[in-house]
């Protein structure tokens, strides 16, 4: 069940048999027939790094946490259960933990543009004191989140007479109510005065002593969310990206044109490090689409293009990285060329392993797995779409070609995932000599529209330098007969980082599954 290991060609059995994936919950389902809200349909989906927190955003601007809760219920923490071969009884188990507002609709008067509330990506950032810290984003606008578990405080005593307090520091005024001879500005002429408004008494000669209201934290407690830093008026596009870096102070945001750095602490200023603005915009061909950071090496980020190429660079070589250090493009037949080429070879996600040494990307037909060690071609394809090669038109018609796919890796980036339409999500594996090729739907019963059909083993991503992966999509119906339904589609998804279980989008429901 855990996915431990430190690179994609893991060897032994194990990698090599699909994994039997299960239900294990779901979020904000919907009843037959219950009509969705467009601001609750999730657009971002991210696990923390110990996997025991998961974020997600939706159009309406909120941004919704989980947190695990079996662990926690086995007395102990998942890693010291797995280190004493601790055989888990109970399947992975999430519950709701707070929500917050992270963006709000603007409007730019200068523009005049409508900014939406729409959270692009989510990414976690390091936890410091118990308290949880992420950046969200919207199309211009990213925020630094805190959210942290608060005690809460009462007022145990009031600055009252006890003789005359009631219950929580309340007082009966004992001054019958009479009318009473006021002189100008309010001065009454009586010695007692009264403030019925306030339910406060004081006599003549006022206190002997005063007592202060004494504060006392309750056992109770409640999260808070809190903004600490909005970085804002540095993008001229819309932000597809955002990714932190591994020393924990800086992180990229990525536009259409631009990929500025920041540091966590500053949010007046940025620097602009990739700028493949052209100096007059009729020469513009292709447009940055997603970045990420090196997992672990600082200085190295990896961006890819409208023209499916990924770049990878070196913060090291100049302030100003537009000389990428490696380039990844895989080139197309010219006898196979057609007006929708370019189109769908826009790569719309890239991640890195988490050994840092495969770069996974999703176009529109297929998986890629680069090595970044080998710029010749992919180690690995996995084609995810093939089906829809005769539809490109309809599909170009309708939009749907533009579709933005997510991706993600196992932890020992033994198998890949991305999803698909008809809520499918599809796994792969790329472990040495694995056939596995899964499809599964985002419901109750995921094995419901499953398609598995043999594929030829993958040989060691190590000793092959081009690997062609068929997996078993190649129909316009599931087993089935159903047609696939192309309004609904499973665009988010994330992989634990530290267990093969996964958390996919469908609209406005999230659900979670384990193997």
């Amino acid at each position: 069940m855990n996915g431990g290991g430190e690179g994609p060609a893991t060897s032994g059995a194990a990698a090599t048999v699909p994994l039997d994936w299960k239900f294990s919950q779901v979020f904000g389902e919907r009843t037959a027939g219950e009509e969705v809200q467009e601001v609750d349909i999730i657009s971002a989906i991210e696990f923390d790094r110990t996997g025991d927190h998961l974020a997600t955003g939706d159009r309406g601007g909120r941004v919704v946490l989980f947190e695990r809760t079996d662990a926690k219920e086995n007395g102990a923490h998942r890693k010291d259960l797995e280190r004493m071969d601790y055989s888990m009884s109970k399947h992975p188990e999430f519950r709701y933990k707070t929500e917050f507002q992270s963006h709000e609709p603007e409007f730019d008067y200068l523009k005049s543009l409508e900014i939406e509330e729409k959270i692009n990506k989510i990414r976690w950032c390091q936890t410091a004191n118990s308290a949880l810290f992420l950046l969200s984003t919207n199309d211009k606008t990213i925020k630094f989140w805190k959210v942290q578990e608060k005690k809460v405080k009462k007022l145990s005593e009031m600055n009252v007479d006890q003789s005359k307090s009631l219950g929580n520091g309340s007082v009966v005024d004992s001054t019958p109510e009479i009318s009473k001879p006021y002189l100008a500005n309010g001065v009454c002429k009586d010695n007692h005065i009264s403030f019925p408004s306030n339910d406060t008494s004081i006599p003549a000669g006022g206190f002997a002593s005063l007592r202060m209201p004494v504060v006392v934290t309750s056992p109770e407690t409640s999260l808070l969310a809190r903004c600490r830093r909005v970085y804002a008026h540095a993008h001229d596009y819309h932000i597809n990206s955002i990714s932190n870096n591994s020393d924990g102070e800086t992180f990229i945001s990525a536009d259409d044109l631009r990929i500025n750095l920041w540091n966590l602490e500053i949010s007046s200023q940025s620097f602009n490090i990739v700028d493949v603005k052209p100096t007059n915009m009729e020469d513009l061909t292709e447009v940055i689409t997603s970045a990420e950071f090196h997992p672990t090496h600082c200085n190295t980020l990896a961006y890819s293009s409208s023209k499916g190429s990924i770049r990878l660079i070196d913060l090291r070589q100049s302030a100003l990285c537009d000389n990428h250090s490696k380039l990844f493009e895989e080139h197309e037949a010219a006898s196979s060329r057609s007006f929708f080429t370019e189109i769908i070879a826009s790569i719309s996600d890239i991640k890195f392993a988490k050994n840092g040494r495969h770069i996974l990307s999703r176009d529109y037909m297929t998986l890629k797995l680069w090595d970044i060690n080998m710029d010749s071609g992919p180690v690995a394809s996995f084609p995810v779409h093939e089906y829809l090669r005769p539809k490109l038109c309809d599909l170009y018609e309708n939009d749907s070609i533009f579709d933005k796919f997510e991706c993600c890796l196992s932890g020992d980036g033994a198998r890949v995932a991305t999803g698909s339409y008809s809520n499918l999500f599809r796994v792969f594996g790329c472990s040495e000599g694995s056939i596995e090729a899964t499809t599964l739907e985002a419901s109750k019963n995921p094995m419901r529209r499953q398609v598995q059909t043999p594929s030829r083993p993958a040989r060691s991503l190590g000793n092959l330098p081009r690997v062609l992966r068929r997996g078993a999509d190649n129909s316009g119906a599931d087993t089935n007969g159903n047609g696939f339904d192309f309004t609904t589609k499973l665009l988010h998804l994330a992989w634990h980082p530290t267990e093969n279980s996964l958390a996919c989008a469908a609209s406005n429901s999230l659900y979670m599954y384990y193997a």
